[in-house]
C-alpha cells in the first residue's frame, strides 16, 4: 500500500486503486469544504480489468483516470488478499453516484447528466431535483451521433458543471468522458452504466442482503442467464486472485 495525503492506495494488476473503508470516507475525500475535486472517476471490477489487458485503448483510459476504486467484490478480495491489514470496503457505483448527487444538492453543486434512454434521462432529472434539489444544468440521453459530439462538450463548457455523469456503458462512457475532459477539465467525470435505470426503479438491483455477501453478480445471473458467457469468462480473473497473481 501507498499512501498520498493519508488516501490509501492499492495496486491490482498494475492499476492503482483509491480504498476507504466505508463510502463517506470516499464522499468526504471527493468533496472537501463543499468543492469538488477534478478528474476522472472510474469503477473497477474483474470484468472492466480482463477487458483493459485485452484492449490497449481500454487500458489507457482507465489508467489515466484520476480515481479509480473497487466497484467489484473480486477486486476488494484481491486487495484483502494481498494487503493483510487493508480495511477496503466494495463502493458500488450506483451508490456513490447516489451519494455524490445528494452531496451536490446539498452544496448547489451544478450537474451535467450523460447517457441513457430520453424518457429515463428525464426521469432522472426530475427525481434528482424533488429528491436532493440538484441543481442541474444540463443534460443530453444517449442517442446522439459522433457528429454532435463537440456540440455537447460546448454545452458542458457552457453550463458551468462541476460535476458530469455519463451513463452509456463501457467502454463508450470513458471515452466519451476522456474527450469532453480535455475541452473542459474543470469538471469530476463519472462513468455509471446502467444507473440512471437503476435509480428510476426500471432495473431492480439486488436485494440488501445479498449485496452484503458479495452475491450481487449472482442475484444479476440468476434475473439475467444470457450474462452466463460474461461470468465464464470471469474465470480467468478467479484464477489470477488464487494464484496470488495480483
Amino acid at each position: 500500500m501507498d499512501s498520498t495525503s493519508s488516501v490509501p492506495l492499492y495496486q491490482i494488476r498494475g492499476f492503482t486503486l483509491l480504498g476507504f473503508s466505508d463510502m463517506a470516507g470516499m464522499l468526504d475525500y471527493l468533496c472537501q469544504q463543499g468543492t469538488f475535486k477534478t478528474g476522472t472517476l472510474v469503477a473497477i471490477n474483474a470484468e472492466k480489468v480482463l477487458t483493459a489487458e485485452s484492449q490497449p485503448e481500454i487500458h489507457q483510459l482507465i489508467d489515466a483516470a484520476e480515481y479509480k476504486y473497487p466497484d467489484g467484490i473480486s477486486i476488494v478480495r484481491s486487495i484483502r488478499k494481498k494487503y493483510s491489514q487493508a480495511a477496503v470496503s466494495r463502493i458500488a457505483g450506483a451508490d456513490l453516484w447516489e451519494g455524490l448527487m445528494e452531496r451536490a444538492g446539498r452544496e448547489g453543486t451544478p450537474v451535467f447528466l450523460i447517457g441513457g434512454k430520453p424518457a429515463i434521462l428525464s426521469q432522472t432529472v426530475d427525481k434528482l431535483r424533488r429528491q436532493w434539489n440538484v441543481n442541474i444544468v444540463g443534460s443530453q440521453d444517449g442517442y446522439f451521433t459522433p457528429a454532435d459530439r463537440q456540440a455537447l462538450f460546448a454545452r458542458v463548457v457552457a453550463s458551468g458543471a462541476k460535476i458530469v455523469t455519463v451513463a452509456m456503458g463501457s467502454p463508450r462512457q470513458e471515452v466519451l468522458m476522456r474527450d469532453c475532459k480535455a475541452v473542459y477539465p474543470d469538471a469530476l467525470y463519472m462513468g455509471v452504466g446502467g444507473t440512471y435505470d437503476v435509480f428510476t426503479g426500471h432495473v431492480k438491483r439486488a436485494p440488501k442482503i445479498w449485496q452484503k455477501m458479495g452475491l450481487e453478480w449472482l442475484y444479476r445471473l440468476i434475473s439475467q442467464p444470457s450474462r452466463l458467457r460474461r461470468q465464464l469468462r470471469l474465470l480467468k480473473y478467479l484464477n489470477y486472485h488464487l494464484r496470488g497473481d495480483l
